[in-house]
Parts: C-alpha cells; structure tokens; sequence
C-alpha cells in the first residue's frame, strides 16, 4: 500500500482521473442490433475513436491517425468542448442518421463521412472549419457550423449552401456561453424528422462585454478575447429561426424572454422552453415552423427560481406533454398535466420518451439515482442495486461502487470499459449526519487501528450543481484513500443546496449560497468525529475546486475554530464575476441584491484569515476566470495576511495535463500535511 500511495498521483493524472477508456455517446438502433459509441483504446490513451458493437461484438471503426488530418482545432470546437468538459482529442463527437447507415464526424475542422453499410469513409468538401455536424435523418445532407454562418452539404452532388450569414457579433447555430455552461444546452441547429428544414439559434453577441484570457507564461501570444455576460451585465441575444433550403427564414415567436433553455423538432412539430431573464418563469411553446406563431403548453413559477430538469420539456407519440412540476418537497414527473409520480421520489431527468412509454431518473435515497419507467401499465423502477443508473442512446449505464457497466438495453450485451482501476481501492463508511441526516461518507486509512489519531479532511463539493456523496465508483474516492494513507481521515458530504433532497432543499441557499453549506460541513465534522473518536478536531483541513473551493475559503475566513488550513481551487471568489444565468439563479441581480452577493464571496472577508491557505488556479480558465483568485490574494495582502497562490500556466478550468495534475495532487498534500501536522504515528512505515 506504501508503493500505491507514492504512484497512485501518476496513475490519476495518467489516466484524466480514471476516464479513459470509458465508452460514451451512444446511439443505437431502436432493436439495440448496433450501438455506435465512442472510446479511446486504453486507460492511458487520450485519442478518441469511433466503435461498432454489433452482433458480432465490438470492434474499431475509424482511428484518427488513419484519417492523416492536420490542422488546429476550430477556436468555437475548443470553446464547445470547453463546455462539455470534453477532455480527449481524436473523434470527440459523431451524428449519424435515422437508421444508422452513415454516420459523420469532424477531426481538427475536417468533414468525415463513413457509410456503415459499405465501410466507405470519405472527407468531405466544406467551406470552412467544421464544428458540430450534423446528419440530418434522411442521411442525405449535413448541418456544421463555421466561422460563424450555418451551412447544409448535400451529399449527393456536393453542393455547400449557406443557410445563414455571419456577422461581426453574430453566429449562428451554435449554443452561446450560459446555454452551454449553465443550462446543458450544447446545440444551436436541429434538424426537421423529413431532413428539408433547420431549427437554429441566431445569437448577437454585440451586446455582452469583452474580456480578455492571457497567457502570462508566454507573452508573445495575443490575449483570447471572450464575450462573457457576467451577473448584472447584458446577455447575448438570442432568436429562433426555421430556415429551409432555398433561402427562407421564419423566427419563431419566443416572447420577451431572454433565455432558451430548449428547442427541438418532434413527431408534432418544434417544441421550445423559454426563461425570463429572473429565472422564476419557465414557458414551454409549440411552434408552427411555417408561421412561427406559438402556444402556450405549460408555464411553471416559483419564488426563487424555476429549475431546469434535462429531458424536459417533451411530448408522447400522442401529444401528451412531459414536463417536471415541484412541491416543496418533491420534483415530481408530469404526463398531461397528472403527477405520475409520489411524494418522496425526486425527478432528476427525462431520459427518453418513446411512443407513450417515459424513461427518467430519479431518487430516493440521495445517495443513489435509478432508472423508471412509465407506460401504459403504470410506474415501475428498472433498477435497484444501491449506485447511479442512467441511460442514453439505448445503453443503461449502471456506477455502483464495485464499478461500471454499460449494457445495451434491448439485448442486455455488454460494452467493455477499457479504463484503469484505481490503485487504492478507497474505505468508506457511510453516515447520516445531524438533524438533517447529511448523506456523508468517511474514509479512513486502510493500517488505521482505533486509538490511532488522525487529522481531519474534508473534501466537499456541496454546491448545486452536484452531488459527491453517492454510492458511485466516482475518482474522488480512491483519491480520498490516497489522502487517508498519508494518515488522514476523509470527509466527504452534501449538505443544503445539492441535489436530490427536493425543491425546498435545493432552494435553501437563496439569496446566500455560502452560509447553510458551510454549517452542514461543521455539521458532518461532528457527525464523524461522534462516530470516530479517534478524529483530531485541532487539526482539521478543507480542500475543493470550484464552488468547492470558494467554500473552502469561506471554511477558513469564518470558522477558524472549526478548519485550520484549506486548499481552494479555482474558486469563484467574487460572485459579481460569474455568469448571469448561474449566478442570477441563486443572489438575483446584483444591483437589486448588493448584500446576497457580498454574503456569497470570500473577498469581503479576507481581512479575517488567519489559518493557512493555498489558492491554486488555471490561468487560462475562462469559466472562472483567474481574476477570483488574483482579487482575493490582492485583498489577503492589503490586509496583511499571508496565503500563498499556484498559478497553473495553460491550464482551464480543470486541468489536464498530466504532469501539473499530478503536481498539483502532491503539491496540495505537503502543504496541508506541513499546515496541520505530519501524518499520524500509526501511519505504516517501510515498502
């Protein structure tokens, strides 16, 4: 175990954390006969490729380096992976027909076409730099953008047509910056079922202020310019439009609502939601694509704000409307306005509605998300061992702490994982922590007799947009274990405003999304320490990225008695300086709501640190931008408090390169052992 705690740093960053390997984006036949999916061909190997699994088994369809395709990646591909979190390069996304007989993809902006029935693969002539092609069900033309405009390719002749034109502020058929970041919206352009229209977005971003990301490690580079619509600033704006092939255009009437969480075609026509600019209406509309005239399907209120449920809004093969509905204690599932789900069980997301039969996510038990199923016969629940199930594109995938799996779900066959297992297999106890009864997950070291005293930390996410605390074969985990061999105890908890408790909870941190979570993290210190005498609650460290991370200061600023050192890693340190939709969501508009932002940023406080604290951030992080960090260190050193910060050159939002991730990892263990004391006797010695 000794060996694992000195390598298992390489093994993570080798890796990207355990997620090569991993099959994703499936789409299959409607028989599960043929499942096409992505993969890179070993835990180590950061290339994606596209795969076949069939009734034959699986097998390799197109490898890049066959493809022998040279040239940059389109900026607007780096920016759309950006947002999806897309680490790998090679074929990071495909479109394939109806029938799945052709599929295309882009490689560094080059067009690939594969005719799955001949095995011909063929690049295609564009007129510019490919991002997000699309197939159009037929199989005869592709959607891409590039440059900006929304062109359509006929396949047959060759043929390039320009649906739409850019202009200097203006792209189209892209998703824009909060669509992507903060709703899960990644597409801008949708296909017609008979492939001869276009749903697209026309997005102006001439009203949304400029920034600029630097490179500070190489300053013969330009400075990146960004439209970025921070809290209280104008959004970009954003129309719907029906284009045909001959040049027509017809915008859908959207209404004065600033934002578009959703547009697509189905079996009755295009179905859209809107969202006002406050986030506490939601609209769903059908539109006429010939006129654009909408109507209105459903509205949702709330006080706070209207949560945005993936999968929704949706119609059955008869019409019938899918939309989420809240309680104050439950998300529940709506079919033609009737509940079709009880009080307790929480909608998480629409998976997929085929004919009148809806498949969804949902929980129970926080710590777990199974899959259901409504149809004609009524609810039923598809899963039951304790983990997170989910499906997309006919595969079931099912995380359970003993690992994953991937099945198809009409055949059952499997798809093979070809990611590393982590070399510390981590040690959890699980605990339900005060009143509250805070899902929290204790690791210990695996040499750890009682008696043995161990310093604390506590490894948190705890903001909205995610839960740790699951009984997931997630790499937090393992790297929990990692800490806990160094002789730590590892907390890990979800306290208010995570998901998967229901709407009330969610909503506790309105107005003030610091001071409720940073309770219930003193809460299940408590909590553990009772379970765990052996605890050292003089010596208690706090670690996270993100919103973890600017909780992870706020630990330290207020509660110096509770935590005394943290690591925060790109931390959205002044809340002003965050996205609209994201921030607005939970403080309002800055200019009605001056005290919700101070209250939610660690920058007011700096005067009061006096506990040890390294700041650790991506410098060319264009979701949270390096500016939180440089402000807060500004703040701590005008008021004469020592901290220390870690630029990471080059790196984003989540670092990836292997040896700063695996740095990073190392770094961040010497500093909190050095804050809080050398890792306990007992710890084991020797190889």
């Amino acid at each position: 175990m000794d060996n694992y705690r000195e390598t298992y740093p390489a093994q993570a960053a080798r890796t990207q954390r355990f997620s090569l390997g991993q099959p994703k984006a499936f789409t299959s036949t409607p028989d599960g006969a043929r499942v096409l999916f992505l993969r890179t061909r070993g835990p180590e190997d950061r290339t994606s490729c596209l795969w076949l699994l069939d009734g034959d088994g699986e097998r390799l369809l197109v490898a890049p380096e066959q493809l022998g395709a040279d040239g940059p990646v389109p900026e607007a591909e780096k920016i759309r992976r950006e947002r999806a979190r897309e680490r790998s390069s090679g074929i990071v996304a495909f479109s394939t027909d109806a029938e799945l007989s052709a599929v295309v993809f882009p490689v560094n902006g080059q067009l690939w076409h594969l005719d799955l029935q001949t095995g011909a693969l063929q690049l295609l002539e564009t007129a510019g730099p490919v991002v997000d092609p699309r197939l159009d069900p037929t199989g005869r033309r592709v959607a891409y953008a590039s440059d900006g405009a929304l062109h359509v390719l006929e396949l047959a002749n060759g043929n390039n047509l320009q649906l739409a034109a850019a202009g200097p502020d203006v792209f189209w058929g892209l998703a824009e910056h909060v669509a992507s970041e903060s709703m899960q919206r990644y597409r801008g352009h949708w296909w017609s079922p008979d492939g001869t229209r276009l749903l697209a977005t026309r997005v102006d971003q001439s009203p949304v202020q400029r920034w600029w990301i630097a490179d500070p490690a190489n300053p013969g580079s330009r400075p990146r310019e960004i439209a970025y619509p921070a809290a209280g600033t104008a959004n970009a704006l954003v129309t719907l439009h029906v284009l045909d092939l001959h040049g027509g255009s017809t915008e859908i009437s959207c209404g004065d609502y600033e934002y578009l969480p959703t547009a697509d075609w189905d079996a009755h026509g295009v179905l859209v939601s809107v969202q006002s600019r406050d986030q506490k209406t939601v609209r769903v509309l059908a539109a006429d694509p010939d006129t654009g005239s909408t109507k209105l399907l459903h509205e949702q209120h709330d006080p706070a704000w209207v949560e945005l449920v993936p999968g929704t809004p949706a119609r059955t093969a008869s019409g019938k409307l899918v939309v989420a509905d809240d309680t104050p204690s439950t998300r529940r599932l709506l079919i033609d306005g009737q509940p079709v789900t009880p009080e307790g069980l929480q909608l998480r997301a629409v998976l997929d509605v085929t004919g009148e039969a809806v498949l969804f996510q949902a929980n129970e038990e926080p710590t777990e998300r199974h899959l259901w199923l409504h149809d004609s016969t009524g609810l039923q629940q598809l899963t039951s061992t304790p983990g997170v199930h989910a499906a997309a594109g006919g595969v079931v995938t099912s995380n359970t702490e003993s690992g994953q799996t991937y099945a198809v779900r009409r055949t059952g066959q499997q798809i093979q994982s070809l990611a590393a297992e982590p070399s510390l297999a981590p040690r959890i106890t699980w605990l339900h922590a005060g009143e509250l009864q805070l899902r929290t997950a204790l690791v210990l070291p695996t040499w750890y007799e009682p008696g043995t005293t161990l310093p604390v930390l506590m490894s948190p996410y705890a903001g909205p947009a995610l839960q740790v605390a699951v009984r997931a074969s997630t790499p937090l985990f393992p790297t929990a274990q990692w800490y806990a061999e160094h002789g730590f105890a590892v907390i890990i908890a979800d306290g208010r405003g995570t998901p998967g408790r229901g709407p009330a909870w969610d909503k506790t941190v309105y107005g003030d999304t610091l001071s409720l979570p940073l309770e219930d993290q003193v809460t299940a210190l408590h909590a553990a320490a009772e379970h765990c005498p052996d605890l050292d609650l003089t010596r208690v460290g706090i670690t996270g990225w993100s919103y973890g991370g600017v909780l992870a200061t706020i630990a330290v600023l207020r509660r110096p008695d509770v935590f005394h050192a943290a690591v925060a890693g790109a931390g959205p340190s002044d809340a002003t300086l965050y996205d609209t939709h994201w921030r607005e969501r939970f403080l309002g508009h800055p200019d009605e709501n001056p005290e919700a932002y101070r209250r939610s940023s660690t920058i007011p406080e700096a005067a009061n640190l006096t506990r040890p604290l390294l700041l650790v951030h991506g410098l060319a992080d264009d979701n949270v931008v390096a500016a939180h960090t440089l402000r807060l260190s500004a703040a701590l050193l005008a008021a004469g408090r020592p901290h220390q910060v870690l630029p990471l050159s080059g790196a984003t939002h989540m670092p990836t390169d292997e040896a700063t991730a695996e740095g990073l990892m190392r770094h961040q263990l010497n500093f909190l052992r050095e804050a809080l004391g050398s890792a306990a006797s007992g710890t084991p010695s020797g190889p």
